[in-house]
């Protein structure tokens, strides 16, 4: 078809048949006899350049006889050899503007301009299209653009790779299915046809005498790669790379569109990132454009998404967070976050600039919720506990984060200022209001009257079954977190406690036995603080899980909670309380908290494991309590303690909090005991007015009085109720590198995708915990949280038919064999695994 006829067929008849009515609109004359060629018994054409008043009658009486009944008329077309009126002035003295906005009108848009017409005319010859356009401002005439490629049509090149458009055989010859490859080598004729077609699109003149694919795609590849990074470049080619081969800029919409197609696809774009990163070391493109700050817009490089990551931290840095978040939001899908490293950086960049922004909302807040104790704790509760779970997610980013050349420290050193700056302030306000009002909270729940209040008078029902887990360190805002998690599988109850002073281990477990609220005192024995409860010591494990066995017999049995979810274990029908013990979050922290941050969420899948372990049991609930929150101090310095105060303080908790005698100063807040709610040997207690330890070093501490050591979650989930039974048919597929079985990095990067499977409702998502397990299903590898990863469970969320990038972080000690499986959260039941094994180079 030539281009007169794709006009005229594809173009004009169609638009005249739907719309009854057509104005063309010429003004070069281009298109007078395509629209004459339209003329025949059932459609009129009229001529407006004869003569105006004639014209002007004849198209009346031609709409006046397409509006009669059973006309023979079907269509009237109108030529004006005029340009198209544009504004409402120009249509008020257009005497067949009238007929355009009752029917339709030619060109209608930028798609009905002379060389879009062309390019859909004739795609496979766009290069040359726009070649000869810029040579003619007037546009060349029909008989130029059928002459262009002679007739071509690829023939063989289109019957070996099974395609239709030149788009589709530029794409093939760069990345060729398995079939199209083995059609490819089976066959020679294609290659002198693959010659001329690169010429007639892009313009590449093949170098390569090589008759294999494989010789011709490596030239095609670099020609085609760093052709986009020429045409998205702003500035001037370095001179040392002016000679690299590359396409006329007619050629860029092809060039951008196949370039694109390659990174989205998931298909190839593992195959694009290892060809982009062989051509830029074979180029030595990060050296030689060492001195370009701006490098456009477009992924073509890895070094590239190096340069936009610096100006994401120089925005970041120097306070403007608008140009950082608009850099994050143009790299979201780029086709580097395909590889862990790069997954790693960017996410670690979006928690800090998270971090940052919620800082300084937070800090304009402040000033309204500081009047009293109640207000600054209701607005921790509402919203400012967010900012700790911002920075715990942060911390955990920069845990996980190797970073050898430094790239990331300023963004680690911003956040954790700013982070600092706020919590301080806050602290100064709770410290004064602790002062006055003491502690904990007249008219609140305090940690020592949960069990009283929420445990015993459920017990008091014979056969209620009822767990107990008592979770060393979960301060609120994982408590958010867990409610979250756990509201997945049924009907959970989040609320706030008070903890008891010195929010120490041992002092807080003791708070959570029954009598706590009015039999628990604080005395000094041996130079140690001792909790003691009616009088008994109940510092230790055992000593606490003797006051509920004497209390309540054969009803009571208690375990580590990773025993319980782990084993098999045999409760008496005889037990209504069980009580389930955890220490890993403190004990954890206690012993590395920049590295086992990301441990946490272990613990949050391990309750929620144990919760549908418990509901299978016939427990009817469950009340998880814990002893105390905690602070990450990671913004610590050298020298940033607080001095002691002067006096007598034989006991000094987890250096936030001393008990004994002496005097307040600047630094120091010194009240009674009794006035924070502490009985037994101690007149008075001493704790820093900052955030800082009496003792450096402290990464991670608690003991003292801030929102974050003292404000604690209570939850309580039923179990009674019937659990949604997953009836659904789930389909997980799980890819790495389009089939690949070894992994080459620490961070390898896990496609996994949902089916799209009709059995199951199509607006239904799907959670799934993603592990990498060894022959003995230890957990070797796991995802890195953030972005599609959520931070506080590890686990991914998924839309039928939807598939995501999962950065796993293998350990670095693990060598071998591993399956990547993909699981459910609550029953830990796998829908599917993937076998690989490590191929690392050192």
């Amino acid at each position: 078809m030539n281009i007169a006829e794709f006009i005229r067929e594809s173009v004009l008849r169609p638009r005249l048949k739907q719309a009854g009515v057509l104005v063309v609109y010429d003004a070069d004359g281009r298109y007078r006899d395509l629209c004459f060629d339209l003329a025949s018994d059932e459609v009129r054409v009229i001529d407006a350049s004869i003569s105006s008043i004639e014209s002007r009658e004849a198209a009346l009486m031609a709409l006046r006889e397409l509006g009669q009944p059973k006309a023979s008329l079907a269509g009237v077309l109108i030529y004006v050899p005029a340009k198209r009126p544009e504004t409402d002035e120009q249509k008020q003295v257009d005497p067949f503007a009238l007929y355009a906005a009752c029917g339709a009108v030619f060109p209608q848009d930028d798609g009905d301009e002379y060389l879009s017409l062309c390019l859909r005319a004739r795609p496979d010859h766009a290069t040359e299209i726009r070649q000869v356009f810029a040579t003619s401002p007037s546009g060349p005439t029909f008989a130029v653009i059928d002459a262009i490629g002679g007739g071509v049509s690829w023939p063989q090149l289109r019957a070996a790779l099974q395609v239709e458009s030149g788009r589709e055989i530029l794409a093939a010859l760069l990345a060729p299915t398995s079939r199209q490859a083995e059609a490819l080598k089976a066959q020679e004729g294609w290659v002198d046809e693959a010659r001329a077609f690169l010429r007639a699109t892009l313009g590449l003149n093949v170098q390569t005498r090589g008759k294999t694919w494989s010789a011709l795609a490596d030239e095609l590849w670099r020609y085609v790669l760093f052709s986009e990074f020429v045409f998205d470049l702003p500035v001037a080619l370095p001179d040392t790379l002016k000679s690299v081969p590359h396409a006329p800029m007619e050629a860029r919409p092809i060039i951008e569109e196949v370039c694109d197609r390659l990174r989205t696809d998931p298909k190839t774009h593992a195959l694009y990132i290892e060809r982009a990163e062989t051509i830029e070391a074979e180029l030595n493109l990060t050296e030689l454009c060492r001195g370009i700050e701006d490098l456009g817009e477009r992924d073509t490089f890895p070094f590239e998404e190096r340069t936009f990551l610096r100006t994401a931290i120089k925005g970041l840095v120097a306070g403007d967070t608008d140009a950082t978040r608009q850099v994050l939001v143009r790299r979201k899908n780029s086709v580097w976050l395909g590889k862990g490293e790069s997954q790693a950086q960017w996410e670690l960049l979006r928690c800090g600039l998270s971090l940052v922004e919620a800082c300084d909302d937070f800090e304009r807040q402040l000033p309204n919720h500081i009047r009293s104790q109640a207000e600054l704790i209701d607005f921790y509760l509402g919203s400012l506990r967010e900012v700790d779970r911002l920075q715990r997610e942060f911390e955990q980013a920069a845990g996980d984060f190797l970073d050898p050349h430094g790239l990331m420290q300023e963004v680690i050193s911003q956040a954790r200022a700013r982070y600092r700056r706020l919590a301080e302030k806050v602290q100064d306000v709770f410290v004064k209001h602790l002062e006055t009002a003491g502690w904990p909270p007249n008219g609140r729940l305090a940690n020592a009257e949960v069990f009283d209040r929420l445990v015993a008078d459920r017990l008091k029902e014979s056969g209620r079954k009822l767990a107990y887990l008592m979770v060393d360190a979960l301060r609120y805002e994982l408590g958010v977190a867990l409610e979250k998690l756990l509201a997945e599988d049924g009907p959970v109850e989040l609320q706030a406690a008070y903890a008891q002073l010195p929010t120490i281990t041992p002092v807080g477990m003791a708070s959570l036995l029954p009598g706590a609220r009015t039999g628990l005192t604080l005395e000094l024995a041996n130079d140690s603080l001792v909790p003691k409860l009616d009088g008994a010591p109940v510092s230790t494990v055992a000593q606490r899980m003797a006051v509920l066995s004497k209390k309540y017999g054969d009803r009571f049995a208690e375990m580590p909670l990773n025993d319980f979810v782990r084993g098999r274990p045999k409760i008496a029908e005889t037990v209504d309380l069980l009580v389930l013990r955890s220490t890993e979050i403190d004990s954890q922290l206690e012993s590395n908290a920049e590295t086992t941050l990301g441990l946490i969420p272990n613990m949050l899948k391990q309750i929620r494991v144990a919760l549908h372990k418990l509901r299978g049991m016939g427990f009817k609930e469950a009340v998880i309590v814990t002893d105390h929150g905690f602070f990450l101090n990671a913004h610590a310095e050298a020298g940033d303690v607080c001095v002691k105060p002067t006096g007598k303080w034989p006991v000094n908790a987890h250096d936030r909090m001393m008990l004994g005698a002496g005097s307040a100063d600047a630094h120091n807040l010194v009240v009674s005991a009794e006035k924070v709610g502490i009985r037994g040997d101690f007149a008075q207690v001493a704790l820093p007015r900052s955030m800082a330890p009496y003792r450096s070093g402290h990464l991670y501490f608690h003991g003292g009085a801030s929102l974050a050591e003292a404000v604690v979650p209570v939850l309580v989930a039923r179990l009674d109720t019937t659990a949604h039974a997953d009836l659904r048919k789930v389909v997980v597929e799980l890819n790495y590198k389009n089939g690949a079985k070894r992994i080459t990095t620490r961070l390898p990067v896990i496609e996994v995708i949902l089916g799209n499977d009709d059995l199951f409702s199509q607006d239904m998502s799907l959670e799934i915990l993603l592990e990498a397990q060894d022959s003995r299903g230890n957990v070797v590898g796991e995802p890195r949280p953030g972005g599609d990863v959520d931070p506080a469970t590890k686990t991914v969320t998924l839309m039928p038919g939807q598939r995501k990038q999962i950065a796993l972080r293998m350990d670095d000690e693990f060598r071998g064999k591993f399956k990547v499986v993909a699981l459910n959260p609550t029953t830990l039941a796998a829908y599917s695994h993937l076998t690989l094994e490590t191929d690392y180079t050192e």
